[in-house]
């Protein structure tokens, strides 16, 4: 058993953190404060093969493993959390696209994704189904030989700034197996935008997506009609682990932020690291990080052998956030009133982080994938 990186892995990381630390952290809360999208982020990412990590190499793609795509998404975290959510979201995309579009349509779908021509949305949640997506309201309305996409789409990450979307939209009866799946241009003369104005992560644009008869011919259609719901379940499988190294990479942030003030802070003629109300609990999430971060990378490597990873992919989603919420905000309270001002990246990351504990399932549907894997279906809720 080996823990370590290999060699290109291990280069691969540093060249991101210099990028990450140079480029993008210096414009983290800046964006944050502007509330939008910094125009030159996309094409800064798509530069260094971030919004093509998971596209085969034909398509103008790194053909990244998993693994990879997971560190990629830790060091970015670390420097800028909110551009996190242009590599999950390229990568879960991708990674459906993959697996279930013909190669005709990823020749047509995947370069533009690469290059950071196109932002991609994934469009599943609605405003009475968020959980229960096998229930999703949406209608497809058979038009000649296409389809017309009529209803409304909500918190959708990158919603106000996506040009295209992979919409699960219902073609058939109720269950799961009335669900298509569609990749399709956000045409704007169809689908009218409407901004959220959140807590944290403000940069990503956040947004509901209202679809009035927005039309789709049969080569947008995804795999089989009728097999959407299920091809799009699989991918957050790997995406919920890519998710927890993101948060984990924010807190290992703060940590070595805080670590260091324990060094340099003096209190009673002595660095404050000297005292065990202080050095304890950042021991404790120092080892908690490292724990749950291992839970994330095994997923990663389960899937890139082809082995079940579900499980640990539902411990590294419910964990991952809650544990980093808990360590940046026990950073915070480490710098006492100077982590709680504005100037400090410390409270902007708690808030950042949060929304993870919510976006793309929740710990209870996480903890509930757990326990059916461990007891049986038979035995658990």
């Amino acid at each position: 058993m080996d823990f370590r990186f290999d060699e290109y892995e291990e280069s691969y990381r540093q060249e991101l953190r210099r990028f990450a630390t140079r480029v993008l952290a210096p414009h983290y809360q800046a964006d944050d404060k502007a509330a939008r999208l910094r125009p030159a982020l996309v094409k800064e990412m798509a530069g260094m093969g971030l919004t093509g990590l998971r596209i085969p190499e034909h398509h103008g793609g790194e053909a990244a493993t998993a693994v990879v795509a997971g560190l990629a998404a830790e060091e970015v975290g670390r420097a800028d959390f909110n551009a996190t959510y242009l590599i999950i979201n390229t990568a879960l995309i991708s990674d459906v696209l993959v697996r279930n579009a013909t190669e005709a349509q990823q020749a047509q779908w995947l370069p533009p994704i690469a290059a950071g021509e196109a932002v991609p949305s994934l469009c599943v949640t609605e405003p009475g189904h968020g959980t229960d997506a096998a229930k999703l309201e949406l209608r497809a309305e058979p038009d000649g030989d296409g389809w017309r996409l009529t209803g409304e789409k909500t918190s959708i990450t990158l919603g106000m700034n996506a040009h295209t979307g992979l919409v699960l939209a219902r073609t058939g009866g109720e269950g799961a197996r009335g669900v298509s799946a569609f990749y399709v241009d956000l045409d704007e003369r169809y689908v009218t935008r409407s901004a959220f104005d959140d807590l944290g992560s403000r940069s990503i644009g956040r947004a509901s997506l209202h679809f009035d008869g927005l039309p789709v011919s049969r080569d947008q259609l995804i795999g089989d009609e009728g097999g959407g719901f299920v091809s799009v379940m699989q991918g957050f499988d790997y995406s919920r682990a890519i998710i927890g190294l993101a948060c984990l990479g924010a807190a290992q942030a703060s940590l070595d932020e805080a670590l260091q003030w324990a060094r340099d802070r003096e209190a009673f003629g002595q660095p404050i690291g000297k005292f065990q109300g202080v050095s304890f609990p950042l021991a404790e999430h120092a080892t908690y990080i490292r724990g749950a971060r291992h839970v994330c990378y095994e997923a990663l490597w389960r899937k890139d052998h082809g082995l079940e990873h579900s499980t640990e992919a539902a411990m590294a989603k419910f964990w991952a956030p809650k544990l980093s919420t808990e360590v940046i905000h026990q950073c915070l309270l480490t710098f006492g009133h100077l982590g709680y001002s504005a100037e400090s990246p410390l409270g902007q990351r708690l808030r950042d982080v949060i929304g993870l504990e919510i976006g793309d399932g929740t710990a209870q549907v996480s903890k509930l994938v757990i326990a059916r894997n461990l007891l049986g279906r038979t035995y658990a809720p």
